[in-house]
């Protein structure tokens, strides 16, 4: 016979995950005009099925408890295959290792659901300590791939120091996002690499990379903000030399430090970028969403840039994990024009921003570039109010 209290346990908390993965998401009004937010974030920690998290045997839980939590949801990578919508999420369990687990959606903005099991990924002969933040591209020679961050151990840390860790670009493809071929990871001459990114097409013939060179695992040091370079082959993936197409700056959202977020989108006007930029603030680092464009011949030369963020964290979004944070490595365009961002909050829940790729790219070639002073910041909004005021 089963325990009444699993039995009353399971019901209630299976009712909960039905409710959640069930409900409906509405747009909520755009005051920037941009983009629309959605009132429930698109995956959380109970979007995880019960599978993933209880023992659902009554002889060996009878007191139906978790067994294997799971502390957040996010970070997801984005990619639209035959009419659905799939994020590869990073999760993280509640004993801090961070995983790849797919879930579709038929509309992309709710009904997310996982499939039964998480991704599991091949190794190397070094083994990832952890594994996050997928960026996924389909490319042009018919693959599709991910790009991530793998960590391990510093073994050049201190006796004791047990935080140093050594980040480096893990590199996997795939062509149903079921079976995943592990490659080499991403060489450079960067000490230590994080946030990079395949560009779709080749570049003279080669694959091109978005990459961000930085001298340790949390400090950017000479790193001087988001990198570009080819590699003749992806097994192995050699990027010999890089150079700086989006720098940091002083005083600016990315004063400390900003990466490439999704891959980006190719339009008539150019190519269409989405990256995080990160200053220092009193109560720590804030981290927003900014976008910039790139000549389509050469995707390396910003054509437009404009000043100030597209996203930045507001109301609940502000408080998680690592608190006061966005950041996007997922973004899907569909045929009829319509473009998903997906996007974290606060290092524990994704969330989904709905607009056009026309609107974005209006955005992105008539918001002026960021003055740099405050005196020509105050000219730059008076030309505004004076045209305005007429």
């Amino acid at each position: 016979m089963i325990n009444s209290n699993f039995q009353e346990r399971y019901e209630q908390v299976k009712a909960r995950y039905e409710e959640v993965v069930g409900r409906k998401n509405e747009p909520l009004f755009s005051e920037n005009g941009i983009y629309e937010r959605y009132e429930y974030p698109v995956l959380t920690n109970r979007h995880i099925p019960l599978s993933w998290r209880y023992d659902l045997n009554p002889q060996t839980n009878p007191y139906f408890m978790e067994r294997l939590g799971v502390n957040c949801v996010f970070n997801p990578g984005a990619i639209q295959l035959n009419g659905k919508f799939y994020l590869v999420a990073r999760v993280e369990g509640a004993d801090r290792k961070s995983f790849f687990a797919i879930a579709e959606s038929e509309n992309g903005v709710d009904g997310f659901t996982f499939w039964d099991y998480p991704i599991v990924l091949p190794e190397t002969e070094n083994p990832d300590v952890n594994v996050y933040d997928m960026r996924l591209v389909k490319h042009e020679d018919g693959y599709i791939y991910g790009l991530f961050c793998t960590e391990r151990k510093d073994p050049a840390a201190l006796a004791g120091d047990l935080s140093s860790a050594v980040a480096q670009c893990g590199i996997v493809r795939t062509t149903d996002l079921k079976s995943w071929e592990r490659l080499p990871d991403l060489q450079t001459k960067s000490a230590q690499q994080r946030n990079v990114v395949l560009h779709p097409e080749f570049v003279d013939g080669k694959y091109a990379f978005y990459t961000r060179p930085q001298d340790g695992f949390i400090d950017t040091g000479s790193g001087g903000g988001i990198g570009w370079g080819l590699s003749e082959s992806m097994n192995p993936a050699v990027v010999g030399e890089e150079i700086v197409i989006d720098e940091r700056a002083y005083h600016t959202i990315k004063e400390v430090k900003n990466g490439q977020g999704p891959a980006p989108i190719k339009t008539p006007d150019g190519w269409l970028h989405v990256a995080h930029g990160v200053r220092n603030t009193a109560a720590g680092l804030r981290y927003v969403l900014y976008a910039f464009m790139t000549d389509l011949d050469k995707p390396w030369i910003q054509t437009y840039r404009p000043g100030g963020h597209l996203i930045a964290p507001e109301g609940e979004e502000r408080i998680g994990d690592v608190s006061n944070v966005v950041f996007s490595n997922g973004m899907i365009a569909t045929e009829s024009g319509e473009l998903f961002l997906y996007y974290a909050s606060s290092d524990t829940r994704c969330h989904v921003a709905a607009t056009t790729v026309d609107r974005l790219v209006d955005y992105v070639k008539n918001t002026p570039e960021d003055a740099m002073r405050s005196y020509a910041c105050v000219q730059q909004r008076s030309a505004l109010i004076g045209r305005n005021l007429g």
